[in-house]
Formats: structure tokens, sequence, C-alpha cells
């Protein structure tokens, strides 16, 4: 096990990272920006380092700065998180090259996965589902058009790198194809510096259901079921539960394995998340892997006991798996809301500032990963998400019903948050049903 690592993430993961850390018995090394001197991960860790001022690019972006934070402190590990540098291959290949581990997959393993052209010929060879498309990369307007064509519109090109919509465009016919393969192209270009698009038929109507693996550095993989990140604004997710609950437990178990599969042919190890659309027919298509924690990992600890980021640090350091894909079982139903610092009655705009009262939720089957505290200062430069609202119980309507009252008991002020939305959701009747797919919110909001 490693005796110090550094945690290269601020915020609610940097803390969930740290109480990890120490639960193993390792120290936990802080950096932070100059907006994050009196944040709550700072205050917990055994030692903390300032790297920058407040802008990403001067500080958690930084990899030079990151990397002598980590000498200074003598950490031999370096835990990304997600988001900032955490599917960054080159910053793992520096880590690494500097004889400090990084707590994630090999480099190797992101770069195919992460690449998804080069990801959905692996799945194709591993017999996961995928949609029909192109074989992989589209280079000029005239192919993608003989695609379309034969699959049938709608379809979507996509940007091989990179992720959160951008390098993302729906075309209906020929003349929205054309279009949307030079814009796509353009802001893969600018977004990725990777200009690289394929072609898939666009499905509609869709939900969108993941998978959360980890494996080890021995070969072993093991998938902890799926869950549901249906409820989603702009492609953000809003809303993630687990288990589905639009499909039967063998029809989850033939998609986990397959993402098992897939991990598997990648020589994964560490945690990760393959990423599938479901159509209406229940008809499952592989959208991208993520090779990192994921915002939502919570949900999937509570419905199955096993520590993700706890597991994801042992796998690192050379341990095997703790446990076998049989002794993985689905117990209750978990839903988990993101509180983000927006007020959605103004388009959803940031609400930086003090925040002068915070007064948490709680309660039997109520858990809460924040940072966010009475008299924080939410900072304008980073995501606005300030804490995320989890609850386990025995099945989903129960879980609906405790989620309602936790929410409700939920207090933050003067700082608008989007509790208000996730109390309105909860009432609504096709949520409660789960009768939705992932434009469900935008159609709800008039957007």
């Amino acid at each position: 096990m490693f005796s110090r690592i550094l945690i290269a993430n601020r915020g609610e993961i940097a803390v969930r990272i740290i109480r990890a850390a120490h639960e193993l018995g390792v120290e936990a090394v802080a950096v932070y920006s100059e907006a994050d001197r009196d944040s709550k991960h700072v205050k917990i860790a055994d030692r903390a380092i300032c790297i920058g001022k407040a802008p990403p690019a001067d500080s958690y972006l930084n990899i030079p700065r990151i990397i002598a934070a980590a000498e200074v402190a003598d950490a031999d590990a370096i835990h990304p998180g997600y988001g900032f540098l955490a599917e960054n291959a080159h910053f793992a290949e520096v880590c690494r090259s500097c004889n400090i581990e990084f707590i994630g997959p090999s480099v190797e393993a992101m770069q195919t996965l992460g690449d998804k052209v080069a990801c959905k010929q692996l799945a194709i060879r591993s017999k996961v589902p995928t949609s029909p498309g192109s074989k992989g990369e589209v280079e000029s307007e005239t192919e993608a058009v003989k695609i379309a064509r034969e699959i049938g519109y709608p379809v979507m090109v996509k940007a091989s790198a990179g992720g959160g919509g951008r390098g993302m465009r729906v075309a209906h016919n020929d003349g929205s194809l054309r279009s949307g393969m030079k814009a796509a192209k353009q802001e893969a270009e600018a977004a990725f510096g990777n200009g690289t698009v394929y072609l898939e038929k666009f499905i509609e109507n869709a939900r969108h259901v993941e998978v959360q693996i980890i494996g080890d550095t021995q070969g072993n993989v093991c998938h902890l079921w799926e869950r549901d990140c249906t409820m989603q604004r702009r492609k953000q997710k809003l809303i993630e539960e687990a288990p589905c609950p639009v499909i039967t437990r063998s029809e989850a178990k033939a998609l986990c394995d397959s993402a098992a599969r897939l991990a598997k042919a990648a020589s994964y190890h560490g945690a990760g998340t393959v990423e599938f659309l479901m159509d209406n027919k229940k008809k499952f298509y592989l959208m991208e892997v993520n090779t990192r924690v994921q915002v939502e990992h919570p949900v999937t600890e509570m419905i199955t006991g096993v520590d993700i980021v706890k597991t994801g640090i042992q796998v690192s350091a050379g341990e095997p798996l703790p446990f076998k894909q049989k002794d993985i079982k689905v117990n209750g139903h978990a839903i988990e809301v993101r509180i983000n610092a927006e007020d959605p009655d103004r388009n959803f705009a940031p609400s930086a500032g003090v925040i002068k009262e915070f007064y948490p939720a709680g309660g039997f089957g109520v858990r809460l990963d924040t940072h966010a505290h009475s008299g924080y200062r939410i900072p304008p430069n980073y995501d606005s998400m300030i804490g995320k609202l989890i609850v386990h119980r025995k099945d989903r309507d129960a879980a609906m019903n405790t989620l309602a009252a936790a929410l409700k008991e939920f207090h933050v002020s003067p700082t608008k948050t989007t509790i208000p939305l996730h109390i309105r959701l909860l009432k609504n009747g096709n949520f409660r049903k789960s009768e939705v797919d992932i434009n469900f919110v935008e159609r709800l909001l008039g957007m």
C-alpha cells in the first residue's frame, strides 16, 4: 500500500478521496488554488500545497505544478478524481515517468478506450452492443452521406476524442449531415486538438444506462451492476439511480457482462464506467467509456456495499480485487441528486458567493457528499456542484419518498441551488413511473 498520495483535485471528490486514504492508513496531500485556500479538502488533508491562481490552467490543470507538489511532498501516488486531468493519458504517463503511481488505468487502456473509434472497434471484437455506423473515421462528406443512407436517418456525427457533447451533431438529411460534418470537425479540433469524427445511427428517445466496472493488475475484472442516468439537462446529469428501474436482472446481467468483457479486453485496471444508450425496445448501444471514477459512483456503492474509491486505490497499489463477481449482489435502490449552485429560474445561472446558511439533510438511509458549509465561499472558477445527496432504501418508491423528505429539509441560503428543481422533478408522475428519456427534463422545462 502507498504511504502518501496526492489528490490532484478539489471539492467533494477531493474530500471523498482523502477519507478513503485515511481509512487505508495512507497520508493524504491536498493541492489547492488560491481560490480554494479555505476549502474543506485543504483543512482535512495531512498536508496542503498551493499550486497557483484560481484559473484551472494555473492550478488544477497545470501538470508541472502538480508533479512538483507531489515531489515536494514525497507522494508515491496521485489520485486525479474526476474532471480536470482524470482522463488525460499524458498526465498519467508523466506521473509514472516520475516514479509516481497514477491511480487509474494504464496509459494504453486510457488511449484505447478514450478514442471512441478505437473503443468501438474493440467493442465489436468483444461482442459488446454497438450502434450501426461507420467502422472507423469518416473523412469526407460523400462517405458520410453514403453510410447515412445505408443505415437510415437520423444519424449522429461524433468526435473521436473528448466528450461532454462537444463535436457532436444530429443530422436528419443529406444537407444537415454535410453541414454537421463541418461543424463537428471544427468544434472537435478546437476543443480536443483532434478533428477526427465518425458516424452512428442516432437513437431517438433513448435512456442513458451505464455500467460500473473495476479491475486489478492481475487481470481480474468485475462489474458492479448498472446505473440509470437518463435525467439530464444539456447532456449534464442531474439525477442518477441504481439499479436501472426499467430492465430485468437478466437483461442487466447481459449488459453488465458485456461491459466487463470490454474492460478485460482493454486490460483495464482501476474504476471505470461503460456508458450505453437504450432504445424503447430495450436494445443497448455503446456510447463511450469513462476511464475514471464517476460523479455518481455513490449510488453503486450503496446498492453493492463496495467502496469504489478505496478499492481503486488498493488495486493501483498492486493488490488484487477483494471480491469476485459472484460476491456482488444488488441490495435495494439508491438515488442521487446533484446539488448545483445554479438558479433554475434564471436559465441555471451560476450562483457564486458566500453560503450564509447551510443546513444539510440527514436521517436513515441518507448520505451527503459535500465540501460546502455555512460560511463557504463558492468560487466562480469551477464546476457549480456543491454536493451530492444520496438516499438508499429497500425499493425505488421508498427511496423517492426519502429523497423528497430530505430535499425538503435541505436548506441553503442565500445561494440559489437546484434543490427546488429536484423537488419538482420528484413530484412529476412520469419520473415517478420512470417513463422518461434523455430529453425529458428539457421538454419539461420548455427548453
